[in-house]
């Protein structure tokens, strides 16, 4: 499967999804994402999934350049299906690695916080965009990921948008190992070969038991998610997008105080 930005390939047992977009860092419009989740959803009889990127990137979530101009309705779609990309991680029976080599930003470091194993190079990056460019990590970062890395760690990462170098990530809890810039493809092997040797039967129980915080969080993540969608096209959203697509600041009270007629301070 390929064609839209995602090549999806089984071979010996293990489904491989790789996003091709690298001119924009690997971020996935709709159709990435309806293919991922194709990929996912076919992976029943494989013995693991991995989700890689391309050009030195692992993903910069969802594509962010419609959101200074928004179509609410191509937005709320691009939303649920974010959703259902993350669920369809937790849903696949069979373990999904997180392939990491390069930045892992907004959504991709949720697609990482969703899958059961990561693994990163050693030049990875990993890090929340959302309030920095008028959005919100509803689908992981402020839920789940307090479970993985704690409360404080995860409000630091979503709250405030720093980025944590591939050891960071590892001595939070949020990957599972750090190996060199040309090592990836041999440490995915070696879990892979790992999980080669369990019973497939017997990991698919230890998934879904293991889901318990997940579907603890998925209530929070919808309310999120109809929140994100209330706010399509807010001043906050544009200035935010409209910032990052010009490689500068963002002012939000500037742009709050032209609407208000008052102080940047008066909202």
């Amino acid at each position: 499967m390929s064609g839209v930005g995602v090549t999806v390939e089984e071979k010996a047992g293990v489904v491989r999804i790789r996003l091709e977009r690298p001119e924009r860092r690997n971020a996935y419009d709709i159709d990435m994402a309806r293919a991922m989740i194709d990929g996912l959803q076919s992976a029943a009889r494989a013995e693991a999934v991995v989700i890689t990127g391309s050009g030195g990137s692992f993903c910069a979530g969802g594509a962010l350049g419609q959101l200074s101009d928004p179509d609410p309705e191509e937005l709320r779609d691009l939303f649920t299906t974010s959703l259902r990309l993350v669920d369809a991680i937790r849903a696949c029976p069979r373990p999904v690695i997180a392939a990491v080599d390069g930045p892992a930003a907004g959504g991709g470091n949720e697609l990482v916080i969703a899958c059961d194993f990561a693994i990163a190079t050693e030049r990875s990056t990993f890090g929340q965009t959302g309030p920095k460019v008028g959005s919100a990590p509803v689908l992981g970062a402020t839920n789940l990921a307090a479970v993985q890395i704690g409360e404080k760690r995860a409000k630091e990462m979503s709250f405030m948008c720093r980025r944590y170098s591939a050891e960071q990530a590892y001595t939070m809890g949020l990957i599972n190992e750090v190996v060199p810039d040309d090592g990836l493809d041999a440490g995915v092997d070696r879990w892979l070969a790992e999980i080669h040797e369990l019973s497939p039967r017997y990991l698919e129980i230890s998934k879904v038991s293991s889901n318990l915080w997940w579907n603890a969080a998925k209530d929070n993540m919808q309310s999120g998610l109809e929140t994100l969608i209330q706010a399509i096209g807010s001043d906050d959203m544009r200035e935010g997008s409209q910032a990052f697509l010009e490689k500068r600041k963002p002012r939000f009270r500037d742009a709050a105080a032209s609407v208000d007629g008052g102080t940047p301070g008066g909202r």
